[in-house]
């Protein structure tokens, strides 16, 4: 499947798309089928650079030629923050390993539904364990529209762009300048739509909630004056904030005031009209969920009525689309109706479906066996004393999408094609829960984001 020069990779859509300074698809059926696949393939796992960016340009310009696009999300939001678009919650979805085939699951149940309005996502964590820069997730993702026939912009955020606290207080400069490099690389690849987590930052010592929230919006707006620095143009970057560490104490009312209040004032003085379009909050939930001995999940106790009136504060008085709640892919079922009834504005889904993949009776188990052997020798040293195996494993194996990252792209098509119809029977559930069904009509009327051409030199750069 790997070509070694751009010619053999050129040849690969001769006969279903003209490439000159742009990809226009002639037959796009055609395209749709194996060139596509190939495609994405060699933007990945091409031995060449040149041979994974020219992939990936293709693929970016053959979108635009078929009306896909990478788009910020931020007209949706100012209008969710008017009250003009209410009633659903918007799923974002960070897709660790399988990846072109777990995003067309994803694409696929949107389709279905009617849905215009959702979001890949990966966050800074994850872009270095599962070896996914910013340029390829890009291209994965927007294959994976091309290939299920999806019409329309696709929403590519980086999640959790955060600040690593106790490198900050070693030296804050030179933390703050490599979040902005990793913005910048993400930006360019395509990602408009940007978390920036400085909630880490927060010092719950100190007396006055101001002061608790002090770096965390002096920093956050340092980093959106940075994100608008480099959003191309006709492209406002959808940016958010947070106020509390997921799987810490719960946010308040008066947490999010003093955080906002603070946050305005500071991009003011930046001279930034723009500032964030939504805000994470702590309800009770963590990421992955906490695993017991066992390694079962511990039941949470999420507090939908902190979140309701966070989001209606953030609404009401701040004008933006409301509260995000993070760490909720692994939630019972019947908690996600909950979600658009206090009118959450958006919801990160992620280990849920990477437990799916492990756990599958179609996930190979000689494969998932040695994955769990190299996770021992290369992250036992992260085994807490009175972890059990099953709590170690649930909580690193994660990082063995990035391990075994190409064997589990090319596991036989009949194996990907089961996993993947059971990943698209649960995103197709959590679409219906969450009522973000039949908003194709909202992102048109609301998205004003820019079509942005992609440079085959950049891409080739970035490889």
């Amino acid at each position: 499947m790997k070509v070694s020069s751009v010619n053999e990779l050129k040849s690969i859509v001769s006969t279903c798309a003209d490439v000159a300074d742009q990809v226009t698809v002639t037959d796009a059926e055609a395209f749709r089928g194996a060139p596509i696949d190939r495609l994405v393939y060699n933007a990945v796992f091409a031995g060449s650079k040149e041979v994974r960016g020219t992939a990936r340009w293709m693929i970016k310009s053959a979108g635009l030629s078929l009306g896909v696009w990478s788009a910020s999300i931020q007209g949706l939001y100012e209008a969710m923050g008017r009250g003009d678009v209410r009633g659903y919650t918007v799923p974002a979805v960070n897709i660790r390993g399988m990846s072109y085939d777990v995003a067309r699951a994803l694409v696929r149940a949107a389709i279905k539904n009617g849905a215009g309005a959702f979001i890949f996502e990966i966050a800074k964590s994850e872009i270095d364990y599962t070896y996914q820069r910013p340029a390829e997730y890009t291209a994965v993702m927007l294959a994976s529209a091309i290939k299920e026939g999806h019409v329309g912009p696709l929403f590519i955020q980086g999640d959790h762009f955060q600040v690593n606290a106790k490198k900050y207080g070693e030296d804050p400069e030179k933390e703050v300048s490599g979040l902005k490099e990793l913005i910048g690389e993400a930006v360019g690849a395509g990602f408009y739509n940007i978390d920036i987590d400085t909630s880490t930052l927060v010092d719950l010592s100190r007396p006055e909630l101001m002061e608790q929230q002090r770096l965390n919006y002096e920093v956050g707006a340092e980093l959106t004056a940075h994100v608008r620095s480099v959003e191309p143009a006709g492209v406002t970057v959808s940016v958010g904030g947070e106020i509390g560490e997921v799987g810490e104490k719960n946010s308040t009312v008066q947490e999010l005031e003093a955080y906002m209040d603070g946050y305005l004032g500071a991009i003011k003085k930046r001279g930034i009209e723009k500032g964030i379009s939504k805000v994470s909050v702590q309800t009770g939930t963590s990421h992955g969920g906490v695993p017991l001995p066992d390694g079962s999940i511990a039941k949470v106790a999420l507090d939908f009525d902190t979140l309701d009136k966070l989001g209606e504060t953030a609404r009401v008085k701040y004008g933006i689309s409301g509260a995000v709640q993070h760490g909720a892919s692994t939630l019972p079922d019947e908690m996600f109706d909950r979600f658009p009834d206090v009118n959450t504005s958006e919801i990160h889904l992620a280990t849920g479906f990477q437990n799916m993949t492990y756990d599958s009776k179609n996930f190979p188990a000689d494969l998932r066996d040695r994955i769990y052997k190299g996770l021992h020798e290369k992250f036992g040293s992260e085994k807490k004393e009175g972890q059990t195996e099953e709590q170690f494993i649930y909580k690193t194996r994660k990082k063995g999408f990035g391990l075994a990252k190409e064997e589990i792209w090319t596991l036989p098509e009949d194996t990907r094609r089961a996993i993947g119809a059971e990943l698209e029977a649960k995103f197709d559930l959590l679409f219906k829960k969450l009522n973000a069904v039949n908003n194709v009509g909202d992102v048109k009327t609301y998205l004003n984001s820019a079509r942005i051409a992609p440079d085959p030199s950049h891409e080739v750069a970035g490889a």
